[in-house]
């Protein structure tokens, strides 16, 4: 078994779910955990591996009504089950919503008034105080790398989808075992598996100072481009499994240089299009216009990317991304997500005002966003 210490403590192995959750409850000091988790995986029957791995009398509680993009409104719902049950710990199984969703459940058990007031466009990175009940957070999909994240994407009451901030809201404990992510169905290990390849690229490119996290994320796209086609296609493949749980982990440890524009205007079109789009399909349709977008600024950084994915030098990133994206059978513009122009225009303006616009390497307001986007229709 592999022990990774770097932001956080993480368990990385094939099968190590039950021995690593046994150990890390104890540790915490969680007796009454609320689980976080979707209705798929209820139905899947993965979530019958955790509730043995937990054992009883652990299995006190479980939130499993978990949307595609976290709420506000789950979020409450939620937090009732926890108090209604006295929890006094999380555990999130589940992808990238699940976990993000068991964040912002202990922030508001912890943290008094409206989650709104904590996201980081209001000012709220500080607000957050290291006082958030323990977390271990279990990912079932290889995308978002929201365990070893910092932040949590919730879509608020008032319309906004917002960015919640905190080196607190990191989980406590990660347990990455990739067994878990052996029957994802194939659409959802393309989109998953986009959604860490464009998280390795953005934060690469973003323009904080972070030698070791450009290391990683070069990593975990290397990782990433040579697996996930083999993931899609023979999703029993052990190998390519790990290498793309590896991938969406290496991409949300380089986070802490932040994201750029693509992530800014995912989030916009979610926040205005509601529950009907896909996150990680967002950001494969949008990559390959930010990475046109972005290349007066940083295009002395693209052979490192090219060298990462294999690619011959003059290669196009962008045409190269929409070829992997065809070839794992995602759509390749917004119109065929429902996206039209109107939506584009009303999203410019959030994603402008998006907290991950500010490391987008290259100056960009809501007029270009509206044209990035209206070109990706």
């Amino acid at each position: 078994m592999a022990l990774i210490s770097y932001l956080t403590k993480i368990h990385f192995a094939d099968g190590v779910l039950e021995e690593a959750l046994a150990a890390e409850r104890q540790a915490l000091g969680i007796r009454r955990p609320l689980i976080v988790t979707d209705q798929g995986l209820v139905e899947s029957g993965l979530v019958e591996r955790l509730y043995d791995a937990l054992a009883p009398p652990a299995v006190q509680a479980i939130f499993d009504e978990t949307p595609s993009n976290p709420t506000e409104r789950a979020c409450m719902a939620a937090l009732e089950i926890y108090r209604q049950k006295a929890c006094d710990g999380l555990v999130a199984f589940g992808g990238g919503s699940s976990m993000d969703l068991a964040k912002a459940v202990g922030l508001r058990a912890t943290h008094d008034g409206p989650l709104s007031g904590y996201a980081a466009i209001e000012g709220g990175i500080g607000r957050i105080k290291d006082i958030l009940p323990p977390l271990i957070a279990i990912p079932t999909a290889a995308g978002s790398g929201s365990e070893v994240g910092r932040g949590a994407i919730i879509s608020l009451d008032d319309g906004r989808k917002v960015g919640i901030l905190s080196p607190h809201l990191l989980p406590d404990v990660a347990i990455c075992d990739p067994t878990l992510t052996l029957n994802l169905p194939p659409d959802l290990t393309a989109v998953s598996g986009m959604d860490a390849l464009t998280h390795c690229i953005e934060t690469f490119l973003s323009t904080a100072y972070n030698p070791p996290a450009d290391g990683i994320a070069l990593d975990g796209l290397r990782r990433a481009v040579g697996n996930i086609e083999r993931a899609v296609d023979r999703g029993h493949d052990l190998g390519a499994r790990r290498e793309m749980m590896a991938a969406a982990m290496n991409g949300a440890l380089a986070f802490q240089k932040g994201l750029g524009g693509v992530h800014a205007m995912s989030h916009a079109l979610a926040g205005v299009s509601g529950e009907g789009l896909t996150h990680g399909t967002l950001n494969a349709v949008l990559l390959p216009h930010m990475l046109a977008f972005n290349a007066p600024a940083v295009e002395d950084r693209y052979p490192a990317l090219r060298q990462a994915m294999g690619l011959a030098g003059h290669t196009d990133l962008g045409e190269a991304v929409t070829h992997l994206t065809e070839r794992l059978g995602l759509p390749t513009v917004l119109s065929s997500l429902g996206v039209n122009a109107d939506t584009a225009r009303r999203a410019a303006p959030l994603a402008e005002k998006d907290h991950t616009n500010n490391t987008n390497p290259r100056l960009a307001v809501a007029d270009d966003y509206e044209k990035l986007m209206l070109a990706a229709l």
